[in-house]
């Protein structure tokens, strides 16, 4: 690996001070956004969804347990795939001991996919998670959410026509007002991306992601027991 440019600890030091002036304008304005997310206005949910538990039936309300926020990330998987999908689990990677600190905040998180519990729990065992991963296959939940697709019908990604699947990945956030459910926000494609504690660390380094001469950007990418 070849350096960029050499210089002295000074020089250095002057770039990395310009540089730090932008990263905190760009967390500033970041602050700004987060709170621009958090005054958007509610929908209420008005479908009773069903889900598969390892503690049996839930509905929605139900995954909220005691709290007030529920954080889902949709998680590729559809009722016929044997394994999850690279990428989502590449982010299911850095869930576990999360929701600890969430609860502490008030929410609950729940990763949720449309592959029945028989199928998500193995692959849960052979990936090692203790995340609560759940199964949307009694609903039509994942659809009502535009993560996944039926065959025939126009579907929307992002907030856009889509022809590219039958699965994809997104977050959504819903709350609670006594027994009232509400859809606050989702977010979709490059939305998730900061989500990655890897991908993070990895544009601190020199090469950063290092995915400009591959195929596709995720080319490279194993589930973590197959590189």
């Amino acid at each position: 690996m070849q350096p960029i440019r050499i210089v002295g600890r000074k020089d250095w030091e002057n770039e990395r001070l310009a540089l730090l002036a932008e990263e905190k304008e760009f967390t500033r304005l970041r602050d700004q956004l987060s709170a621009k997310r958090q005054q958007m206005p509610w929908v209420k949910v008005e479908k009773d969804y069903e889900f598969e538990t390892e503690r049996g039936s839930e509905n929605l309300r139900g995954l909220f347990g005691e709290k007030e926020q529920l954080v889902i990330y949709h998680f590729m998987m559809g009722p016929d795939w044997e394994n999850g999908c690279k990428s989502c689990s590449f982010w299911a990677d850095s869930f576990d001991g999360i929701d600890a600190h969430l609860a502490a905040r008030d929410v609950s998180f729940k990763t949720i996919s449309r592959a029945p519990l028989s199928k998500l729990l193995p692959f849960k065992k052979r990936m090692g998670w203790t995340f609560d991963w759940v199964s949307s296959a009694p609903s039509d939940f994942n659809f009502d959410m535009e993560v996944s697709f039926r065959e025939g019908e126009e579907a929307r990604y992002n907030y856009q026509p889509f022809s590219g699947g039958d699965e994809m990945p997104g977050i959504s956030v819903f709350a609670r007002n006594g027994e009232d459910l509400y859809h606050t926000y989702s977010t979709f494609s490059r939305g998730v991306d900061l989500m990655n504690g890897a991908y993070n660390y990895l544009d601190l380094t020199p090469k950063g992601r290092d995915e400009d001469e591959l195929a596709y950007g995720m080319e490279w990418l194993r589930l973590r027991d197959s590189y």
